[in-house]
C-alpha cells in the first residue's frame, strides 16, 4: 500500500489503455498536485506496438504516454485484448488492487466490458464513489424496442454511479435518458493537450508549407481536410463525392479547392477508384500521420471536414486539434462535438449527416466566405477550445464532482 500525502484527496482512474488525449491530462492533474492520482491501464496499447485492424497496420503513438504521473498495468486475461468486444477488457486483478490500495474516489472511463461491468457491480461502489466518464450518445439511434431494453440496462447500471461527468451537451442528454439525475451529472468538457498544439504553431506553418510543396498543392490552393480513419462511420466516400461534385460545378474549376485526405484503412481502396484521374491533382491522399506531425497536417490546412454518420463519433477529438490550429470545421449533424464546439457561422458550419448534396452546397459556403472570413472562424475556433475546452477547465470541473461525490457519501454513512 502506498503512503497517503496528508490531506490530499486520492483518485483512482481506471481506463483501457494510454492514449493522446488523456495522458497528457492525467500529467497535469499530477503536476496541479489538487489531487494524488494513480491511473489503472487495462490494456497496452499506443505504448507497444498493436495492430489496429481500424488503420490496417501495426503503430504506437510518438509522443510520451506514461510520463508525469502514476500509473499501472493490469494484467489482461482476455485471449483478444482491446475494445472492440465486451471481452476485450478482462482484468479480474483490478478489484483487489483498489481494494488493497483504497482511493477516495474512482473515475471509470466506460461501462460496456467485462471488466467495468465487474467493478460496477462489486462491493467497491458502496464504500468508494465511482464517477462515471462516457462521451456516449442517441443523436442518430433509433428508438425501437432494442434500444429501449438497453436504456432501461443502463438505467440500472447507472445507478451504481456516484456521479457522470459528461464531456458535452449530448453526452449530458445520454446520462439524463438513462435515468442519472441532473444534479449528478458534472460537465466536464473533452479536451486536448491545447499546449503542445500551441507550443508547436510555428514550426508547424513551416513544415506545413514544405508539406504541400511535397504532395504538390499549390501553396494559394485551398485544402480541405480530412484526417483520420478511412473508415465507413467518418464516411470519407460522403466527402469525396460531395468534394467532386463541387468541382465539377461551373465557376468553381478555378476556385482552386484541393481535398487532402490524410489517414488509413479499408475504405482506402474505394476512395482512390472513386477519386480516377482527380487523384494527385485535385484530390490528394496522404499516408498516416503520427501524433508529432498531426500540428502540420492541420497547418495545411483551411477547413476540416468531418461528415461522420451514426452514434459511432461520439465527439470527434479531431475538431479540438484542429481548432487549436486556427482551422474552422464542417462536421455533421451526427458528430458528438457539434452543438458545444462548432457554431455555424463563428467557428465552422453544420450539415445534415448522410445528405451529401447538403455537404457539397456546405463546402461551395467554405470556398465562397473567402480567407479573410476562413481565417476569422479559425480564430474564433482557436479561441473556443483554449479558453473552455483546456485541461484546467475539465480539472477544475474533476475537482468539484469529485468532492460533491465524497461528500455526499460521507453524510449518508456510506464511506468506511
Amino acid at each position: 500500500m502506498s503512503k497517503r500525502s496528508p490531506g490530499k484527496p486520492r483518485l483512482a482512474v481506471v481506463i483501457s489503455h494510454p492514449t493522446q488525449y488523456y495522458a497528457p491530462w492525467f500529467k497535469y492533474l499530477a503536476q496541479e498536485g489538487a489531487v494524488e492520482l494513480k491511473v489503472y491501464y487495462l490494456w497496452d496499447f499506443g505504448v507497444q506496438n498493436r495492430f489496429d485492424p481500424d488503420f490496417g497496420h501495426s503503430l504506437v503513438w510518438d509522443v510520451p504516454l506514461l510520463e508525469g504521473y502514476s500509473w499501472v498495468m493490469v494484467p489482461n486475461r482476455s485471449a483478444y485484448p482491446g475494445t472492440d468486444a465486451f471481452s476485450g477488457l478482462d482484468n479480474p486483478q483490478l478489484l483487489d488492487l483498489l481494494a488493497d490500495d483504497p482511493p477516495d474516489a474512482i473515475l471509470l472511463f466506460g461501462y460496456a466490458y467485462r471488466t467495468h461491468l465487474r467493478l460496477l457491480m462489486s462491493s467497491l461502489p458502496r464504500s468508494i464513489p465511482v464517477l462515471l466518464r462516457g462521451d456516449s450518445h442517441d443523436i442518430a439511434r433509433p428508438s425501437h424496442l432494442r434500444q429501449r431494453l438497453a436504456r432501461l440496462a443502463r438505467r440500472f447500471l447507472f445507478r451504481r454511479a456516484a456521479a457522470a461527468l459528461a464531456v458535452g451537451t449530448a453526452n449530458r442528454q445520454y446520462f439524463l435518458d438513462a435515468g442519472m439525475p441532473p444534479s449528478r451529472i458534472h460537465m466536464v468538457p473533452h479536451c486536448v493537450d491545447n499546449d503542445r498544439f500551441a507550443a508547436a504553431t510555428g514550426d508547424a506553418a513551416e513544415q506545413a508549407t514544405a508539406w504541400r510543396a511535397e504532395l504538390g498543392i499549390r501553396a494559394d490552393a485551398l485544402v480541405i481536410l480530412f484526417a483520420g480513419k478511412f473508415e465507413e462511420k467518418k464516411r470519407p466516400l460522403d466527402l469525396l463525392h460531395a468534394f467532386l461534385a463541387l468541382r465539377d460545378e461551373p465557376g468553381m474549376e478555378s476556385s482552386g479547392a484541393v481535398l487532402l485526405m490524410v489517414g488509413a484503412g479499408a475504405l482506402e481502396g474505394q476512395l482512390r477508384a472513386c477519386a480516377g484521374d482527380r487523384l494527385g491533382t485535385d484530390v490528394i491522399l496522404a499516408p498516416f500521420q503520427n501524433q508529432s506531425r498531426m500540428p502540420m497536417v492541420y497547418a495545411a490546412a483551411d477547413v476540416l471536414v468531418l461528415p461522420s454518420h451514426g452514434n459511432g463519433e461520439t465527439w470527434g477529438l479531431v475538431v479540438n486539434e484542429a481548432m487549436n490550429m486556427g482551422v474552422p470545421c464542417v462536421v455533421s449533424t451526427h458528430v458528438g462535438c457539434a452543438a458545444d464546439l462548432v457554431e455555424p457561422g463563428q467557428t465552422g458550419w453544420v450539415f445534415p449527416a448522410g445528405d451529401r448534396e447538403a455537404l457539397t452546397r456546405t463546402l461551395r459556403s467554405v470556398v465562397e466566405c473567402g480567407s479573410a472570413e476562413r481565417r476569422r472562424m479559425g480564430a474564433a475556433a482557436r479561441s473556443r477550445v483554449q479558453e473552455d475546452y483546456s485541461y484546467a477547465v475539465a480539472g477544475r470541473a474533476l475537482l468539484e464532482a469529485m468532492s460533491s461525490a465524497v461528500s455526499a457519501a460521507s453524510s449518508s454513512g456510506s464511506r468506511r
